[in-house]
């Protein structure tokens, strides 16, 4: 096994199980670098609208995703996007763009296109990858896989305090219907279906918090690489 991807944790799950907060937190602690990937897939998603694309032409999509200039730049805090050379970031999170993502990441000739980015982003060693096939296809060799879910109900509850704190007004029946439409999507895909990867350790968030969840992480973490491992405290 190559020693880099050892140092990789790769956390998968559904949309709104949390994995986006507790990778940050847990590349924070640990002092390695956080990968947002997902936010490769909102970033076509974007694109696709601005173009005036849909994203259910697969053809148009996959075109698009090879004319495209795409590209991730990992930081301690997140992972910066840019497309063409513009950053992109701040705009990727609404709910459109999760809608059309989970629309567009279904086509195979996207996701080849996106897949050497990832990998080569994981070469550096010492990163934590979040997504929906960071343990079974972009990084199968990795030191650590976890697989985090929640119900689809305690799932729109988070989304829907996440995004009324943004200041967007959202019904939680609406987004339970965004969930669970995503969840069919990402599970059924005939590419890279959502699953836990062979040997991932699972962990269930419904009932949770995120420190909870996190001494669960940093225990699997310490039971693979090193039992006595400084780790940065708690969140700050």
């Amino acid at each position: 096994m190559n020693l880099k991807l050892q140092k990789i944790i790769t956390i998968d799950g559904p949309a709104g199980a949390g994995k986006s907060t507790l990778a940050r937190e847990l590349a924070r602690r640990l002092t390695w670098i956080y990968l947002d990937t997902g936010a490769l897939y909102r970033a076509m998603a974007l694109t696709a609208a601005r173009r005036g694309l849909d994203p259910h032409d697969q053809a148009a999509a996959e075109e698009m995703a090879r004319s495209i200039s795409l590209s991730a730049h990992p930081k301690p805090e997140g992972t910066a996007i840019l497309v063409d050379d513009e950053d992109v970031t701040a705009l990727l999170r609404s709910p459109e763009v999760s809608r059309n993502a989970a629309v567009i990441s279904a086509w195979p000739g996207l996701r080849e296109a996106l897949l050497g980015i990832q990998r080569a982003l994981g070469t550096r060693g010492e990163v934590v990858a979040e997504g929906r096939d960071m343990g079974t296809v972009v990084f199968p060799e990795a030191g650590l896989k976890l697989f985090l879910y929640a119900s689809p109900e305690a799932r729109a509850r988070r989304r829907c305090q996440e995004l009324t704190a943004k200041g967007e007004k959202v019904g939680f029946d609406e987004v339970l219907a965004d969930i669970t439409a995503r969840d069919e999507i990402d599970c059924s895909r005939p590419v890279s279906p959502l699953r836990p990867a062979p040997g991932a350790v699972t962990i269930d968030s419904t009932n949770l918090d995120i420190d909870a969840v996190l001494k669960v992480m940093i225990n699997a973490f310490r039971n693979r690489f090193s039992p006595g491992i400084l780790i940065k405290g708690n969140r700050q």
